[in-house]
């Protein structure tokens, strides 16, 4: 059984290959499936939206002896208030969230909530945050997420020189928002402003992973066209393989502190503390090295495909191999009759070093 170590370097050698390029319809298929399943549960469930984007009334209370959210949903209801969110703070705090209240109603729910856990009405702190601030949050959220996005797009062009690759790394990242999105509309989390920063930083780690992956597949091909053993799906597929350990790797150092946050916020600080950045990462992560590997790559082929050189190219591979197997040229392969080869690539082999005697030597000047 080969150990971690061997596996990437049978990955970066050749030696060992996943059909991920070859299998690339399945994967690009079930990315769209996925765009449209996402697209309708965000439009069913909705999303959990913090005070912050629907504005309301927020009573914090810090220091209090019992923490039982029960306490106070019972006192805002007794306040004749029933439209409640409850979340703790730490382990002896509480944070209730409400819809917007008129003076009168305010000072009736902070009274009975001082009651409830037995504090003084002044421990309670109230803030009230409108409609119109938590509108304007709204609009400036989707501005910085659209501006990102065609900001992005412009410099991945310039950067790869080339519109497909553009594409691809851009619908891979439009994926990652949409899936990271639709989890929350499933659990329920609530999304805050914090959630928003959480969405742009997975967006740049994901794109991050993407360039990585592009950035190999770029020097691997950057003579296609000119040679004839290769298909240009198969170098992609090559690449894919090269970059995956390394894509593994990174997730996980990435992960870890991410991992700890959230646990943190969850369990010792509370629901609601962290959590909503924390998770947002630690989602957004495990969907942006998928799509790298699994959507990005294989959307850059099927677009490639599209065009007429890679069609040509393919059928000149088909026909090279075709003569070097039968020694024959009377059968013209088309080039959706291309036979996926695994491309062999130079191994790499970890601490080999050939010493100083294989070093250039000076040489030695005579004595006169």
């Amino acid at each position: 059984m080969r150990s971690y170590a061997q596996w990437g370097n049978a990955l970066y050698a050749g030696e060992k290959s996943y059909r991920i390029v070859p299998n690339r319809k399945i994967f690009v298929y079930a990315a769209g499936i996925t765009l449209v399943v996402c697209a309708l549960l965000v439009s069913v469930l909705g999303l959990r939206q913090s005070i912050e984007f629907t504005g309301g009334s927020q009573f914090s209370m810090i220091g209090i002896s019992q923490s039982e959210q029960q306490l106070a949903y019972d006192a805002a209801k007794s306040a004749g208030v029933t439209d409640v969110r409850v979340s703790n703070l730490g382990q002896n705090g509480i944070r209730v969230q409400t819809p917007s209240l008129d003076p009168n109603q305010t000072a009736q729910v902070r009274d009975a909530l001082a009651e409830a856990y037995d504090i003084s009405a002044d421990d309670v702190q109230s803030s009230s945050i409108g409609p119109s601030w938590g509108k304007d949050v709204t609009g400036k959220a989707l501005q910085s997420l659209v501006i990102f996005l065609a900001v992005i797009t412009a410099l991945m062009t310039v950067y790869f020189r080339s519109w497909t690759m553009s594409i691809s790394a851009m619908t891979a990242l439009l994926h990652d928002v949409a899936l990271t999105v639709a989890f929350f509309a499933i659990t329920r989390v609530e999304v805050s402003p914090a959630t928003v920063i959480g969405f742009l930083t997975i967006l740049g780690y994901s794109l991050y992973d993407t360039v990585v992956v592009f950035d190999n597949v770029r020097g691997l091909t950057k003579n296609v066209w000119e040679q004839k053993r290769y298909t240009y799906g198969e170098l992609v597929n090559l690449a894919v393989n090269q970059t995956m350990v390394r894509s593994i790797n990174t997730s996980v150092v990435a992960l870890l502190p991410v991992g700890a946050i959230l646990v943190i916020g969850t369990v010792l600080l509370g629901a609601g503390t962290l959590t909503d950045i924390a998770l947002a990462l630690f989602v957004g992560m495990i969907v942006g090295t998928y799509s790298s590997i699994f959507i990005a790559s294989p959307l850059l082929v099927m677009l490639e495909e599209r065009r007429s050189r890679a069609r040509e190219h393919n059928t000149i591979v088909a026909r090279q191999r075709s003569i070097d197997s039968t020694d024959e040229g009377d059968h013209a392969p088309t080039s959706d009759s291309v036979q996926v080869q695994a491309v062999a690539a130079r191994p790499v082999i970890p601490g080999h070093r050939l010493g100083n005697d294989a070093q250039p030597q000076r040489k030695k000047r005579k004595r006169k």
